[in-house]
Protein backbone atom coordinates (compact mmCIF):
# COMPACT_ATOMS: atom_id res chain seq x y z
CA UNK A 1 0.00 0.00 0.00
CA UNK A 2 1.24 3.31 -0.64
CA UNK A 3 2.51 5.70 2.13
CA UNK A 4 0.55 7.92 3.57
CA UNK A 5 1.89 11.64 3.37
CA UNK A 6 2.46 12.76 7.29
CA UNK A 7 3.12 16.66 5.74
CA UNK A 8 -0.34 18.76 7.24
CA UNK A 9 -2.14 21.37 5.61
CA UNK A 10 -2.30 24.54 7.71
CA UNK A 11 -5.55 25.82 7.91
CA UNK A 12 -6.47 28.87 6.01
CA UNK A 13 -7.63 31.01 9.02
CA UNK A 14 -3.74 30.90 10.34
CA UNK A 15 -2.05 31.45 7.64
CA UNK A 16 -4.33 34.88 7.79
CA UNK A 17 -3.56 35.36 10.92
CA UNK A 18 0.23 35.02 9.98
CA UNK A 19 0.01 37.25 7.29
CA UNK A 20 -2.33 40.07 9.52
CA UNK A 21 0.27 39.75 11.86
CA UNK A 22 3.64 39.86 10.36
CA UNK A 23 1.70 43.28 8.41
CA UNK A 24 1.12 44.88 11.86
CA UNK A 25 4.17 44.30 13.20
CA UNK A 26 5.93 45.45 9.95
CA UNK A 27 3.91 48.48 10.18
CA UNK A 28 4.61 49.12 13.36
CA UNK A 29 8.40 48.87 12.72
CA UNK A 30 7.65 51.33 9.79
CA UNK A 31 6.13 53.87 11.85
CA UNK A 32 9.13 54.03 14.70
CA UNK A 33 11.70 53.74 12.13
CA UNK A 34 9.82 56.95 10.68
CA UNK A 35 9.68 58.69 14.53
CA UNK A 36 13.35 57.72 15.20
CA UNK A 37 16.85 58.43 14.24
CA UNK A 38 18.93 61.22 13.65
CA UNK A 39 17.62 62.57 10.39
CA UNK A 40 13.94 62.92 11.30
CA UNK A 41 12.66 66.11 12.17
CA UNK A 42 12.45 67.32 15.70
CA UNK A 43 9.02 67.64 16.84
CA UNK A 44 7.44 70.08 20.05
CA UNK A 45 5.36 72.87 20.38
CA UNK A 46 5.37 76.11 22.10
CA UNK A 47 2.59 77.91 23.77
CA UNK A 48 1.68 82.08 23.70
CA UNK A 49 -0.98 84.14 24.54
CA UNK A 50 -3.43 81.22 25.53
CA UNK A 51 -2.14 79.39 21.71
CA UNK A 52 -0.12 76.40 21.32
CA UNK A 53 2.16 76.12 18.42
CA UNK A 54 3.48 72.87 17.14
CA UNK A 55 6.75 72.81 15.44
CA UNK A 56 9.12 70.39 12.98
CA UNK A 57 12.21 71.04 12.94
CA UNK A 58 14.31 69.78 9.73
CA UNK A 59 17.63 67.66 10.69
CA UNK A 60 18.29 66.46 6.69
CA UNK A 61 18.72 68.50 3.63
CA UNK A 62 20.54 67.98 0.22
CA UNK A 63 23.83 69.62 -0.88
CA UNK A 64 21.56 71.45 -3.91
CA UNK A 65 19.76 73.54 -1.53
CA UNK A 66 20.46 75.33 1.62
CA UNK A 67 17.95 73.87 4.37
CA UNK A 68 15.02 75.56 5.15
CA UNK A 69 13.76 75.90 8.65
CA UNK A 70 9.88 76.98 9.11
CA UNK A 71 8.16 77.32 12.14
CA UNK A 72 4.72 79.08 13.37
CA UNK A 73 4.01 82.64 13.54
CA UNK A 74 2.79 83.62 16.44
CA UNK A 75 1.51 86.78 15.65
CA UNK A 76 2.58 90.11 14.23
CA UNK A 77 4.44 91.10 17.06
CA UNK A 78 6.93 87.99 17.15
CA UNK A 79 10.13 87.80 15.81
CA UNK A 80 12.18 84.45 15.25
CA UNK A 81 15.88 84.42 14.64
CA UNK A 82 17.45 81.43 13.63
CA UNK A 83 21.10 80.82 15.22
CA UNK A 84 23.69 77.91 13.53
CA UNK A 85 26.75 76.60 13.60
CA UNK A 86 28.93 73.76 11.78
CA UNK A 87 29.25 70.51 13.26
CA UNK A 88 31.40 69.27 15.73
CA UNK A 89 33.07 73.11 15.80
CA UNK A 90 33.10 74.85 18.93
CA UNK A 91 32.80 78.15 16.11
CA UNK A 92 30.27 81.06 17.88
CA UNK A 93 26.81 80.63 16.75
CA UNK A 94 25.92 82.90 13.19
CA UNK A 95 22.34 84.87 13.97
CA UNK A 96 20.12 85.26 11.40
CA UNK A 97 16.77 86.97 11.74
CA UNK A 98 13.76 84.82 10.03
CA UNK A 99 11.29 86.09 7.37
CA UNK A 100 7.27 85.56 7.70
CA UNK A 101 5.76 83.62 5.04
CA UNK A 102 2.00 83.08 4.96
CA UNK A 103 1.75 82.44 8.61
CA UNK A 104 4.86 81.11 9.75
CA UNK A 105 9.08 81.86 10.04
CA UNK A 106 11.29 80.71 7.78
CA UNK A 107 14.92 80.77 7.42
CA UNK A 108 17.44 79.06 5.69
CA UNK A 109 21.10 77.01 6.58
CA UNK A 110 23.53 77.26 4.53
CA UNK A 111 24.47 74.32 2.15
CA UNK A 112 27.58 71.98 3.13
CA UNK A 113 29.33 69.42 1.52
CA UNK A 114 28.37 66.00 1.79
CA UNK A 115 28.19 64.81 5.33
CA UNK A 116 28.94 68.11 6.53
CA UNK A 117 26.30 69.03 9.78
CA UNK A 118 25.26 71.84 11.73
CA UNK A 119 23.15 72.60 14.77
CA UNK A 120 21.16 74.94 15.21
CA UNK A 121 17.87 76.40 17.16
CA UNK A 122 15.87 79.14 17.29
CA UNK A 123 14.84 81.81 19.22
CA UNK A 124 10.81 83.15 19.20
CA UNK A 125 10.44 86.54 20.97
CA UNK A 126 7.05 87.39 21.94
CA UNK A 127 5.31 89.81 24.13
CA UNK A 128 4.64 86.65 26.68
CA UNK A 129 8.73 86.76 26.30
CA UNK A 130 11.14 84.33 25.06
CA UNK A 131 11.14 80.71 23.44
CA UNK A 132 13.75 78.48 22.48
CA UNK A 133 12.83 75.64 20.38
CA UNK A 134 13.97 72.93 21.12
CA UNK A 135 12.21 73.11 24.68
CA UNK A 136 15.69 72.64 26.36
CA UNK A 137 17.79 75.85 26.40
CA UNK A 138 21.27 73.84 26.36
CA UNK A 139 19.72 71.58 23.47
CA UNK A 140 20.19 72.13 19.62
CA UNK A 141 19.05 70.85 16.04
CA UNK A 142 21.83 68.58 14.37
CA UNK A 143 21.03 68.76 10.52
CA UNK A 144 23.30 66.43 8.24
CA UNK A 145 23.74 67.18 4.61
CA UNK A 146 23.28 64.57 1.78
CA UNK A 147 24.22 64.48 -2.29
CA UNK A 148 20.56 63.43 -3.78
CA UNK A 149 20.00 60.00 -4.30
CA UNK A 150 18.06 58.68 -7.82
CA UNK A 151 14.09 57.82 -7.10
CA UNK A 152 15.08 54.76 -9.42
CA UNK A 153 17.58 53.68 -6.85
CA UNK A 154 16.10 54.93 -3.06
CA UNK A 155 12.40 54.12 -3.96
CA UNK A 156 13.74 50.48 -5.08
CA UNK A 157 15.94 49.96 -1.81
CA UNK A 158 13.06 51.26 0.75
CA UNK A 159 10.48 48.74 -0.86
CA UNK A 160 12.90 45.67 -1.05
CA UNK A 161 14.12 46.59 3.20
CA UNK A 162 10.24 46.89 4.12
CA UNK A 163 9.19 43.90 2.10
CA UNK A 164 12.44 41.97 3.34
CA UNK A 165 11.31 43.11 7.00
CA UNK A 166 8.05 41.78 5.99
CA UNK A 167 8.49 38.15 5.20
CA UNK A 168 10.90 38.21 7.83
CA UNK A 169 8.70 38.65 10.43
CA UNK A 170 6.35 35.91 8.49
CA UNK A 171 9.28 33.30 8.24
CA UNK A 172 9.48 33.78 11.98
CA UNK A 173 5.78 32.98 12.66
CA UNK A 174 5.31 30.55 10.18
CA UNK A 175 8.16 28.85 11.73
CA UNK A 176 6.50 28.42 15.16
CA UNK A 177 2.88 27.86 14.02
CA UNK A 178 2.74 26.43 10.07
CA UNK A 179 6.08 25.20 9.27
CA UNK A 180 4.99 24.00 5.75
CA UNK A 181 5.25 27.23 4.22
CA UNK A 182 8.71 28.34 6.30
CA UNK A 183 11.02 26.98 3.52
CA UNK A 184 9.97 29.14 0.12
CA UNK A 185 9.44 32.78 2.64
CA UNK A 186 13.04 32.02 4.75
CA UNK A 187 14.72 32.65 1.02
CA UNK A 188 12.26 34.95 -0.31
CA UNK A 189 13.39 37.51 2.76
CA UNK A 190 16.85 36.71 1.74
CA UNK A 191 16.67 37.52 -1.54
CA UNK A 192 14.90 40.54 -0.90
CA UNK A 193 17.40 41.10 1.69
CA UNK A 194 19.78 40.40 -0.44
CA UNK A 195 18.92 42.91 -3.12
CA UNK A 196 17.34 45.70 -0.93
CA UNK A 197 20.45 45.78 1.64
CA UNK A 198 23.49 44.46 0.15
CA UNK A 199 23.17 45.53 -3.27
CA UNK A 200 21.08 48.58 -3.39
CA UNK A 201 22.13 50.10 0.00
CA UNK A 202 25.33 50.53 -0.72
CA UNK A 203 24.85 52.19 -3.80
CA UNK A 204 22.42 54.63 -1.78
CA UNK A 205 25.29 55.09 0.81
CA UNK A 206 27.71 55.96 -2.26
CA UNK A 207 25.30 58.28 -4.12
CA UNK A 208 24.56 60.19 -0.61
CA UNK A 209 27.90 60.20 1.53
CA UNK A 210 30.51 59.04 -1.35
CA UNK A 211 31.42 55.51 -0.16
CA UNK A 212 29.76 52.43 -0.63
CA UNK A 213 30.32 50.99 2.92
CA UNK A 214 31.10 52.98 5.95
CA UNK A 215 30.21 49.76 8.33
CA UNK A 216 32.12 46.86 9.80
CA UNK A 217 35.41 46.66 9.00
CA UNK A 218 35.50 49.97 7.43
CA UNK A 219 33.68 51.87 10.07
CA UNK A 220 31.16 52.13 12.92
CA UNK A 221 28.20 52.98 10.86
CA UNK A 222 25.31 51.21 12.53
CA UNK A 223 22.63 51.09 9.12
CA UNK A 224 25.55 49.73 7.25
CA UNK A 225 26.17 47.00 10.38
CA UNK A 226 22.47 46.44 10.93
CA UNK A 227 21.93 45.22 7.40
CA UNK A 228 25.08 43.04 7.58
CA UNK A 229 24.09 41.39 10.77
CA UNK A 230 20.26 40.54 9.54
CA UNK A 231 21.97 39.46 6.26
CA UNK A 232 23.98 36.99 7.90
CA UNK A 233 21.46 35.44 10.17
CA UNK A 234 19.57 34.73 7.36
CA UNK A 235 21.98 33.12 5.35
CA UNK A 236 22.44 30.92 8.32
CA UNK A 237 19.06 30.14 8.61
CA UNK A 238 18.82 29.63 4.86
CA UNK A 239 21.73 27.25 4.92
CA UNK A 240 20.47 25.15 7.70
CA UNK A 241 16.86 24.10 6.04
CA UNK A 242 18.14 24.33 2.57
CA UNK A 243 15.25 23.72 0.27
CA UNK A 244 13.77 20.41 1.46
CA UNK A 245 12.96 18.99 4.66
CA UNK A 246 15.21 17.66 6.79
CA UNK A 247 15.87 15.00 9.19
CA UNK A 248 16.13 17.46 12.50
CA UNK A 249 13.64 19.81 11.52
CA UNK A 250 13.00 21.64 14.21
CA UNK A 251 16.27 22.53 14.37
CA UNK A 252 15.51 24.59 11.28
CA UNK A 253 13.11 25.91 12.46
CA UNK A 254 14.68 27.37 15.68
CA UNK A 255 16.94 28.79 13.19
CA UNK A 256 14.59 30.63 11.04
CA UNK A 257 12.61 31.69 14.61
CA UNK A 258 15.91 33.24 15.88
CA UNK A 259 16.64 34.86 12.44
CA UNK A 260 13.14 36.63 12.82
CA UNK A 261 13.33 37.47 16.27
CA UNK A 262 17.12 38.82 15.47
CA UNK A 263 16.06 41.33 12.57
CA UNK A 264 13.18 42.59 14.94
CA UNK A 265 15.53 43.55 17.22
CA UNK A 266 18.26 44.72 14.95
CA UNK A 267 15.14 46.88 13.67
CA UNK A 268 14.30 48.53 16.90
CA UNK A 269 17.97 49.84 16.44
CA UNK A 270 17.17 53.89 15.10
CA UNK A 271 17.78 54.28 11.46
CA UNK A 272 20.70 56.40 10.34
CA UNK A 273 22.96 56.04 14.06
CA UNK A 274 26.59 56.39 13.51
CA UNK A 275 26.06 57.39 10.00
CA UNK A 276 28.98 59.73 7.71
CA UNK A 277 30.33 62.61 9.42
CA UNK A 278 32.54 65.66 7.68
CA UNK A 279 35.46 66.60 9.55
CA UNK A 280 35.33 70.30 9.66
CA UNK A 281 38.76 69.88 10.86
CA UNK A 282 40.16 68.41 8.51
CA UNK A 283 38.48 70.09 5.94
CA UNK A 284 40.20 73.30 7.31
CA UNK A 285 43.61 71.97 7.37
CA UNK A 286 42.88 72.12 3.40
CA UNK A 287 41.71 68.31 3.12
CA UNK A 288 39.31 67.95 0.01
CA UNK A 289 35.82 67.58 1.71
CA UNK A 290 35.26 64.25 -0.37
CA UNK A 291 38.52 62.80 1.76
CA UNK A 292 37.59 64.51 5.40
CA UNK A 293 34.39 62.16 5.98
CA UNK A 294 34.41 59.34 8.45
CA UNK A 295 31.81 58.00 10.49
CA UNK A 296 29.82 59.65 14.00
CA UNK A 297 30.19 59.01 17.35
CA UNK A 298 26.09 59.65 17.61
Amino acid sequence: MPRRSTTRTTPTWIKISIWLLAVFLMAGSVVYQRLTGPTHPKRGEFTTAGVTYKYRLVRSGTTTAEAQVKIPDPGAESTATLQWRRYPTSEEFTIVPMAGEEGSSVGNLPRQPSAGKVEYSVIVSTDDGDYHLPSDEEETVILRYKDPVPASVLIPHIILMFFAVLFGIRTGLTALFAPSGMRWSAWTTLVGMTVGGMILGPIVQKYAFGAYWTGWPLGGDLTDNKVLIMWIVWILACSTIGFKTIKREWVGRLMVMIAAIVMTGVYLIPHSMRGSELSYEAVDSGIEASEAIGTSNE
